[in-house]
């Protein structure tokens, strides 16, 4: 049986830990607020975007941008991940590591190989945990997620995609609901896919679309951008859910201490109570001995 100051040292354990996760569940919840109100004015503007870009991908032919190519061979493909650089937030890496297990186990649109490239240090040790080697990581970029890191990285994948490197690119991330709802998305960022809308009153576009200056200089500057908004957003939805995670993970962290703390101190009461219940039997015995 334990005795009583090793239970005690162990309670002092505890709610020392359990102030920590408290602290941290304070800090994520005040960085959940900021990225939270940073993807909600993100999502309206990155989705007419990407809904634009897919109705002209239906009208236009491929040939025009690079872009909106199929490449016919089925060489390697990119994969995007975006997990953390910072644990303590739960199955928020996992789930991104088992999403990336799964798309390249299965493999859907028969390609020879895959190339990995994974945002923060978290993410990559998941990864490696599963067997899966990153062939590039990104570290110390998710804390502060930029447009401009977004840009460098949309920059990279436009080049890699139009020097035939990589003949489709897809984006893997938590993507934003709730605190306490975050979902993996697997998204086929490249090449742009076109929808076939209902009808032409649905999306507000024209039947025919229009473009000023000349076509060839619209889709070259908006295709890119368009990845590149599109990696942002992705940024943005995975810091709101891995604050959100965070913030999770160490409430119910300072609920189990509680738990803890207080199983604990009924352990210790217990102990107590038979060391004073022996030390007077101890004495009642002695007194009765010298009568």
């Amino acid at each position: 049986m334990a005795n009583l100051k090793d239970i005690k040292k162990r309670i002092a354990s505890v709610k020392s830990t359990q102030q920590i996760t408290r602290a941290m569940k304070m800090v994520a919840a005040a960085r959940f607020r900021k990225a939270q109100a940073a993807i909600v004015a993100a999502r309206p503007y990155a989705q007419r975007m990407q809904q634009v870009l897919a109705f002209l991908a239906l009208h236009e032919d491929p040939e025009a941008h690079p872009l909106l190519q199929q490449h016919e061979r089925r060489g390697r493909a990119m994969v995007l991940a975006l997990g953390s650089d910072r644990g303590l937030c739960g199955g928020f890496n996992l789930n991104i590591a088992k999403a990336c297990e799964q798309l390249i186990g299965n493999n859907p649109d028969g390609f020879d190989g895959f190339e990995l490239v994974v945002i923060g240090r978290k993410g990559r040790e998941q990864l490696k945990i599963r067997g899966l080697q990153a062939d590039q990581v990104y570290e110390d970029i998710t804390a502060e997620a930029t447009y401009a890191t977004a840009a460098l990285l949309g920059q990279e994948v436009v080049q890699n995609y139009c020097a035939g490197t990589c003949d489709a690119v897809y984006l893997i991330y938590n993507a934003f609901f709730s605190a306490i709802r975050q979902e993996v998305v697997i998204d086929r960022l490249l090449p742009i896919a076109p929808t076939v809308p209902i009808a032409p009153a649905d999306t507000g576009f024209p039947v025919h679309p229009l473009y000023e200056p000349t076509r060839g200089e619209v889709l070259a500057s908006i295709l890119p951008k368009h990845i590149e908004v599109q990696i942002y957003r992705a940024f943005l939805e995975s810091m709101a859910s891995e604050h959100g995670a965070r913030m999770s993970a160490m409430d119910s962290a300072s609920k189990n201490a509680t738990e803890m703390i207080d199983r604990l101190t009924l352990q210790y009461n217990r102990v107590r109570q038979t060391v004073i219940t022996t030390e007077l039997v101890e004495i009642i015995s002695g007194a009765a001995s010298i009568q």
